[in-house]
């Protein structure tokens, strides 16, 4: 079977931008990991609404961030900036859908290579491509990890500094974008958490299969190619 390093390379680049932008996709996509922050939470106790009242306004929310046309939250109020800040949002959220879409195709079409043309991945530096995107993703989000639990309200703050240059929308004025008000800083750090617990299983993971013995391996590919 025949090695290639820039399949290699392709491969783990993919296997580290799917880990990443799936493990992020996962509390975007998962509404029940809101919902049961409600009652512990006591979102309803907290402002006054129902529990239904508050799966719309945040249902509402997500289907705008995820593509619909108008913004709405039930019956919480909003304002233009708040809105705004949603409008980045969204365009956030779905530019981790697209990559985790187009890293899924390069994967099922790197998958096929192997399979038809018995094109394996060459070692890079006595490692396979597995091995250096679960070690190079975890070791980046390690150190995100432990400078956020250090500071967590300083990580937040830092975040949207990055991902929202220059502006400030995101500083709620809670009597006039009524969201925040169900939206509590500890539901964003337990979204940081399921993700960084989600990458950490999924370097783990791709680590331990590239410790796998070479011959083990080659049985994988193998089995690939005849499949």
């Amino acid at each position: 079977m025949k090695t290639s390093k820039p399949v290699s390379v392709l491969l783990a680049v993919a296997l580290a931008l799917a880990l990443l932008t799936g493990a992020i996709a996962v509390p975007i996509l998962c509404r029940p990991f809101y919902y049961a922050h409600i009652g512990p939470l006591r979102l309803a106790e907290g402002t006054g609404l129902t529990e239904e009242q508050i799966r719309t306004a945040f249902d509402e929310m997500l289907d705008y961030c995820l593509g619909g046309e108008e913004f709405s939250a039930g019956v919480l109020q909003w304002s233009e900036s708040g809105k705004s800040h949603f409008t980045d949002v969204r365009r956030l959220f779905l530019l981790d859908l697209q990559v985790l879409a187009v890293t899924m195709g390069l994967l099922i079409g790197l998958g096929l290579l192997i399979w038809r043309r018995g094109q394996r991945p060459a070692p890079l530096l006595g490692r396979g491509p597995a091995f250096w995107a679960g070690a190079g993703l975890g070791t980046v989000f390690l150190v995100v990890a432990a400078l956020a639990a250090m500071d967590f309200d300083r990580a937040f703050v830092v975040f949207h500094a990055l991902f929202f240059p220059g502006k400030d929308n995101w500083l709620f004025d809670p009597s006039r974008d009524q969201i925040i008000n169900i939206l509590p800083q500890v539901f964003f750090r337990n979204c940081a958490i399921l993700i960084l617990a989600i990458l950490a299983a999924g370097c783990a993971a791709l680590i331990v299969f590239d410790l796998i013995p070479k011959k083990g391996r080659e049985e994988i590919y193998s089995k690939l190619q005849k499949f």
